[in-house]
């Protein structure tokens, strides 16, 4: 269901004379490096896009490193629980920087805001603003939809994310992840005949990715484990870290802990690995992993959890389990999973220059369309 659908072609051509603010989640930098899938997912479609010659430019935390232009809304966050007021200063710093821009006769056309918090906000700029929701909805406060600004718009990035949002009018549609291909290249191709060992789990380390199960079912089917990650700088996670992984890592001589894995570092992990370990405890939106290891041509077991059954094709690029039992047991099927047709998988649905090419689409006809409120109940 990409956002299209909704709208007749818009020549992408039309875009290069437009100019594209990206807002970022502002607690941490945006890079190649980032752990989060928001994150992730804005650093590669600001790169597909600022490809295309379209004028992008990504306001986020100082030291991000970008395609477009970066704008620097203050210093990521350090302390443990700053992000309040680091998102007060982060949308302030954005809204004059907006202003700013339309005073000196150079204003944006679009504002995509990737952050999860500023599109409440957006009636205090002179833009459209499309917010693509990343969460599950119980994550956002309930009153955030009740009073939308008639300059919003936004999308989800799975159908059974959008399936909880459909009583959203300015609801535009979905338009799923992708992810850059080419990192998973050797010597220009995607190859299936790496060599593969052992476990992995990669991503943002906290309670409800369930890092501590991945952990438990490494334990149980006896097997090497890598748990590659990042703990975001909130209490709660560093909590969930020293009192349940910590303890785990200390116990499993076949455990190994990397924190913040470089992108070179990730993507030769994903190769290696024999399977990948996806054990969310709620429903996941997307999976960005799923789409990583699909292209290294690595088997995922996933909790059957929220948009994963759209992503691993249950028997073909993975398995689909209810629990850490059916986990260890769908292990042992791990060499039924074909690397190439893995890889063939992701070429054919998970490249970022399709979700690219549909965002793009996508704001050139949310420039055009006049009024807003004809957008929003398109």
């Amino acid at each position: 269901m990409p956002c299209e659908s909704h709208f007749p072609n818009f020549p992408i051509t039309k875009l290069l004379n437009y100019q594209i603010l990206y807002v970022a989640y502002p607690l941490l930098t945006v890079s190649e490096e980032s752990a989060g899938g928001a994150e992730q997912m804005l650093w590669t479609l600001d790169r597909e896009v600022s490809g295309l010659g379209v004028a992008t430019t990504v306001a986020a935390s100082a030291g991000s490193r970008v395609s477009g232009e970066l704008f620097s809304t203050g210093a990521p966050c350090i302390q443990p629980d700053d992000f309040e007021r680091r998102n007060r200063e982060h949308q302030e710093k954005v809204i004059e920087f907006v202003r700013t821009r339309a005073r000196q006769g150079r204003p944006f056309d679009l504002l995509h805001d990737q952050s999860g918090s500023f599109w409440p906000r957006a009636a205090e700029v002179d833009a459209p603003v499309l917010a693509t929701l990343h969460l599950p909805r119980h994550f956002y406060p309930a009153h955030s939809f009740e009073h939308v600004p008639a300059n919003v718009g936004f999308n989800c990035v799975s159908a059974s994310q959008a399936r909880d949002f459909a009583d959203l009018k300015s609801m535009l549609g979905v338009i799923p992840n992708g992810i850059l291909l080419e990192r998973f290249l050797t010597n220009g191709v995607l190859r299936s005949d790496v060599p593969k060992n052992g476990l992995l789990w990669l991503g943002r380390i906290c309670e409800e990715k369930g890092t501590h199960l991945a952990l438990d079912i490494a334990s149980r089917a006896g097997l090497n484990i890598t748990i590659a990650g990042q703990v975001y700088p909130f209490t709660y996670h560093q909590q969930y870290f020293e009192k349940e992984i910590a303890p785990r890592l200390r116990k499993m001589p076949n455990a190994t802990f990397i924190a913040s894995p470089s992108a070179q570092q990730k993507c030769r992990l994903l190769k290696e690995a024999r399977a990948v370990l996806i054990t969310s405890m709620v429903n996941e939106t997307s999976s960005l992993v799923a789409m990583e290891a699909a292209a290294s041509g690595t088997a995922v077991i996933a909790f059957r959890q929220g948009a994963l059954p759209e992503i691993v094709q249950n028997g073909t690029t993975g398995f689909l389990v209810d629990g850490v039992d059916d986990a260890v047991q769908a292990l042992n099927k791990v060499e039924q999973i074909k690397p190439a047709v893995c890889i063939e998988h992701a070429k054919e649905n998970f490249s970022s220059k399709t979700m690219s090419q549909r965002y793009a689409r996508l704001y050139g006809q949310l420039r055009q369309s006049q009024p807003q409120t004809e957008i929003l109940t398109a």
